[in-house]
Order: C-alpha cells, then structure tokens, then sequence
C-alpha cells in the first residue's frame, strides 16, 4: 500500500490518462507520466511491481493497487504461458532484398554465399574497412538465393530488449513482442548483425547460446524457442573485435572472447580490384546517365594511390568504393569533376584535402585545363567590360 502524497497523486492521475486506470505500465511509462505530470521519475513505484519491468498504477480514489499486491523482491515473476499476451505473428512481408542492378560481386561474396546456400547454421563474421560492401554483398548474396534476411544495427544502447524483445503497452494492454532476433530463428531467416563492435559487449551476450545454434528460453514469457531450418547469423564489422586502436572508429568496442568465439570463420573484405570497381563505377555512371569512361578510370587510379599511400602509413585516410560512388552522383548534379570531388572529400581535414585534390589534378590534368578556360574565360569577360567603359 502507498500514501498517495499531492505530488504522487498528480502523478497517478496523469498516468491514469494516458494508459488507464490502474493500469500495468512499464518504466518507460512511468518517465512519460512523470514528464506529462511535472513532477519526478516516481521511484517509490518500484513498491507497486507485479513482474520483471512493469508496475501496477494505484486505482484513483484509493491508495491501493489496482489488484495484486506489489512483489516485495526483485525477482522475476515467472507468468503463465496460457495467461501471457504474446505477440507471435511472423513477419507478413516479403524479407527477401531485391537483387541490385549495379552489384558486382567480388572478394568473398562467393564465400558467403555458399555458407547461406548451405542452410546451415555456420555463423560468420565479416571485417573490413568502411564502404566496401560488407553489408550490401550478404544482402545481395540473399537476394540471388531468395533468402529472406533480417537485419539488426547495433549501437552502444542496444539490448536483450531490442534484440529478444519486451513488453510494449498496446491500447491500455501490455503484450510482450518477440524481438527481431527471435523472429529469425522462427522463420529460418538469416540474421545479419550489422556494424555489431558498436554494441555494448554485456548488452548482447545475450546471442551467446544462439551463436551456438541452440534454442533461446525466453525468461519474461517462460517459452522455449528452437531456431527452424536455414536460420544463420551473420555480422560485419570495422573491426575484429578487438577495438580500434588509431581511433579511426570510434565508439567500437572490444568485444568479449568468448563471445567471437563462437564464430566459426572470420571473412576479411578488402576493397575490390581495379577491375572491379571500375565495372563497379561504369555501372554506376551508366544508370545515372553518364558517359565518361576515362573519367572512371581516372577516379579508381585516384583512390587505388590513396589507398597504398594509406596501408603504407602516408595518410590517415582513405577513398571507399561508396566515396567514388558518391562523388559519381555529384558529377551527375553538378557536370564538374572537380567540383564533385571537392564536395566529397569536404569531410576531410583541411591537410588532407588539400593533398587529395592535388592527386587527382596530377592523375588527370585535364581538370586543371578546364578550370584555366573557365578562369580565363571570366578575365576575357572583365577585359571587354573594361574596354567598353568611358573611362
């Protein structure tokens, strides 16, 4: 039982509106009440909890809970599966990526298809440096098999919640929605744990007997999930789990050893050939409506000197695969190759700038005649205005 005090009473009365009248609400709706209310977080709320995460409101009128009595101990409350609401649907939609016009494969894109095509569980972990197709070679490698793919980014705050699911309040009724990782397993999907050295290491070793291909008890419901035939993981990284020392990528973690160990295979994604990405870049300027193929050849010499120049320690930076591509969709809008370069490689410090700018005007000199035509068509210009003056 709880004195409802006026500032506690203002409390329950603006929770009472918003999820109901001695209503079964979670912490997040106890901040959102608080808020509403103008008053503090309600820490004296935790003598009204029925179950791991979720409180009852005091009914308005009394200063009873609603029905049960609070549970004095933190322990978790063990629900009954007939009773619990559980929110069990798979997934309506069609969760096969479409197939990518412009992909070419290259590097261990047929690795990681064949392990997908195999259907069986065999966990990969997939590094290598920004923009080089981590990501989008397992999505297309699910997409040429008609495989369906359940994609999770990872952040710092990600957790078992975001990843096995919770209890969410619906229309004044709580139910508890299985999360994305549950999901997989039932459905025989492939899960892709994308950029997963940004996740908190204690956060998600909740994977950690599904990194092993058993099933998962879900505590908060009590049900035993076993994963279906063809379910997989996958995850991609900047890093191999072990940080990142030059600070290049920031916010990643050192993951626990335990938990990398129950990958199997570690893939290293290099950029591709220069081959590769020039049919990558041709085929990028072909749907953008661009016909220049020295311009394409020009670009990856460009970035292939950077990038030597970076694994030798030259420079601290790098020309991805996705810079080109994005730097061909600025030539697009702006039909200036310099002035698409520029705009891409902005990010950069004002050194570093500065030094691939002048790289690419000794690769391809042409840039630098046509900017002396547009400078010395400007001064032609000025010259004639002068001459016209009366002066």
């Amino acid at each position: 039982m709880v004195k409802l005090t006026p500032r506690k009473l203002k409390f329950v009365e603006a929770a009472a509106n918003m999820f109901g009248d001695g209503a079964v609400v979670n912490k997040e709706n106890l901040r959102e009440a608080a808020k509403e209310a103008g008053v503090p977080y309600p820490t004296w709320m935790k003598k009204e909890r029925v179950g791991y995460n979720m409180f009852q409101l005091p009914k308005l009128g009394t200063d009873e809970p609603a029905t049960a009595p609070a549970v004095e101990e933190a322990a978790y409350v063990m629900p009954k599966i007939g009773s619990m609401n559980v929110e069990t649907e798979g997934f309506t939609e069609n969760l096969v990526p479409e197939v990518d016009k412009l992909f070419v494969p290259f590097g261990q894109f047929d690795t990681v298809k064949k392990i997908l095509a195999s259907k069986m569980f065999y966990p990969a972990f997939i590094t290598g440096l920004s923009g080089n197709g981590k990501t989008f070679s397992v999505e297309q490698a699910c997409a040429t098999l008609g495989r369906e793919v359940i994609r999770v980014n990872f952040t710092i705050e990600t957790d078992e919640d975001d990843l096995i699911g919770g209890f969410r309040l619906v229309n004044g009724e709580t139910k508890f929605f299985k999360g994305p990782v549950i999901k997989a397993m039932e459905q025989g999907c492939v899960l892709l744990l994308d950029e997963i050295d940004l996740g908190n290491p204690a956060r998600i070793m909740c994977l950690q007997s599904i990194l092993e291909g058993k099933g998962y008890f879900i505590k908060k419901t009590g049900e035993y999930i076993k994963p279906a035939e063809g379910f997989t993981v996958v995850a991609t990284a900047n890093t191999k789990g072990k940080g990142s020392e030059d600070g290049r990528f920031i916010g990643t973690n050192v993951l626990n050893e335990a938990f990398l160990e129950r990958f199997p295979i570690t893939v290293e994604q290099e950029y591709p050939p220069l081959t590769t990405e020039r049919k990558i870049l041709s085929k990028v300027f072909a749907d953008l409506g661009l016909d220049d193929s020295e311009f394409v050849k020009k670009l990856v010499d460009w970035a292939d000197i950077i990038r030597k120049t970076f694994y030798d320690g030259g420079v601290d930076e790098i020309i991805s695969t996705r810079r080109l591509v994005h730097i061909a969709k600025a030539y697009s809008i702006f039909n200036d190759k310099l002035e698409a370069i520029e705009l891409c490689i902005n990010r950069f410090d004002e050194d570093t700038k500065a030094s691939f700018r002048d790289l690419y005007t000794k690769v391809d000199a042409d840039v630098i005649k046509s900017e002396e035509e547009v400078v010395s068509g400007d001064e032609g210009l000025a010259s004639n205005e002068d001459d016209r003056t009366p002066f």
